[in-house]
């Protein structure tokens, strides 16, 4: 009997976790299609590169990774879907490591697309993204790479054109998944055994806006659904944290006590020049907010360090505030230009050695806050998600993380593994 061979793709995964979500939902497709999965880096018939162009380097990396993959089989197709090709589709027409161009809204048309190209059938434009009446593209993930956790979009596009983002023009206006939807697959996601879900989207507080439901209304939604034991928000305005949203989620025990608030900036001037639509007064009044009603929330943020015309006295402002708030987790960034962006033109760009030392500055802070934050636990027990066991200088560790999110090690003979248990307080620090 003739053995069949089957085809092998691989895919890479460039930028945010909704670029995680949608890759995953392509690989289940082509699975689903008989396509045998292989490491990235190995020979395939295939290569998907799901790419970012949040920065002008994401988008070279992109580049990077889709010429890594023709170099790897000349032979193989090679498709470059996402944000880079959707804002740099002429350039990327021209490319010719790239076989198949898939724009945002698109990558659930991945098997016929290849067929087209196969077929030599003429290739189908990528959508006007920011054209009216663009639908939410409707992709499932059943079994995610993750053995506890799901991540699950729940909506795409941004309405916030903030002046260093390019993300609206790459990913449209915002688009909210269908309630029913979201729940089937909570659903099947919970049958198969996560138990943690965590909320996913371009812009998660604008959720429902465009249909007259909200965010609020999805997660108590959610909270209903059989088998899942934890909900995780993914990041959040500081505008959606209101009284009302605080006390429903409050009211809700699955919601994780973990709150990312963007933030970008600790000055009111340099907010304003970034278009966020809040100020440092405002935002701090939601981390009380939340304070009030939990005794001890992770709050984790965004920083951005270097925004051009950022002056020292600016930098200080943002240090005195990151000083002020308290906080589990900050993400330091340094100002990645991003042609196409309102900042990218602006005057006084700063240079690379200054946002390099102001992120040393930044980074130490935070380093500071985590310190403090951890301490609360000193002498008591953490209720822990387990997800895999890790060996360090010979010794066995499980390891997973508790609702606020801090990684916590235990020493256990029996298999942890997608349990929750209370264990003593011992931070995975490493």
């Amino acid at each position: 009997m003739d053995r069949i061979i089957r085809k092998r793709a691989a895919l890479h995964n460039l930028g945010c976790k909704v670029n995680s979500y949608e890759t995953e939902a392509m690989r289940q497709m082509l699975e689903q299609a008989g396509y045998e999965i292989v490491p990235f880096d190995a020979a395939a018939d295939l290569y998907v590169i799901n790419t970012c162009s949040v920065t002008n380097i994401a988008d070279k990396k992109s580049r990077q990774m889709i010429h890594r993959a023709k170099k790897k089989n000349p032979d193989a197709i090679v498709a470059a879907a996402g944000c880079y090709v959707q804002t740099s589709y002429e350039q990327a027409k021209k490319d010719a490591s790239i076989d198949i161009i898939i724009g945002n809204n698109q990558k659930n048309e991945l098997l016929r697309m290849i067929e087209d190209f196969e077929a030599d059938r003429e290739a189908q434009k990528i959508p006007d993204i920011n054209a009216p009446g663009q639908p939410y593209e409707e992709m499932v993930v059943e079994h995610p790479a993750e053995h506890t956790r799901a991540f699950l979009k729940v909506q795409d596009g941004c309405n916030q054109f903030c002046s260093y983002c390019i993300i609206p023009y790459a990913r449209g206006r915002v688009r909210s998944r269908r309630i029913g939807d979201v729940l089937d697959e909570c659903g099947r996601l919970a049958a198969n055994g996560y138990r943690e879900i965590v909320l996913t989207g371009i812009h998660l507080s604008s959720y429902g806006i465009d249909c007259g439901s909200s965010l609020s209304e999805l997660i108590a939604r959610i909270h209903e659904v059989e088998g899942v034991e934890r909900i995780r928000l993914g990041s959040l305005e500081p505008r959606i944290i209101t009284e009302e949203f605080v006390q429903l989620i409050r009211s809700l025990p699955k919601v994780c006590p973990h709150f990312h608030l963007s933030l970008q900036s600790g000055s009111d001037y340099v907010l304003k020049r970034m278009n966020r639509h809040y100020t440092t007064a405002e935002y701090l009044e939601k981390c009380r907010l939340l304070r009030r009603y939990y005794e001890h929330p992770a709050i984790t943020t965004d920083i951005i360090v270097g925004f051009p015309q950022e002056t020292q006295e600016e930098f200080e402002e943002t240090c005195a505030f990151v000083k002020e708030v308290s906080f589990y987790e900050i993400h330091v960034f340094k100002y990645s230009r991003r042609d196409g962006t309102a900042a990218a033109r602006m005057p006084g760009q700063i240079t690379e050695a200054e946002k390099s030392r102001r992120s040393h500055i930044l980074s130490t802070l935070a380093q500071e806050g985590r310190d403090a934050f951890l301490q609360w636990y000193e002498g008591k027990q953490a209720e822990v998600l387990f997800e895999e066991k890790i060996c360090e200088n010979g010794e066995e560790y499980w390891v997973g993380f508790t609702p606020e999110y801090v990684k916590i090690r235990c020493k256990n003979d029996e298999c942890l593994q997608n349990r929750i248990l209370k264990v003593d307080f011992l931070p995975d620090l490493y």
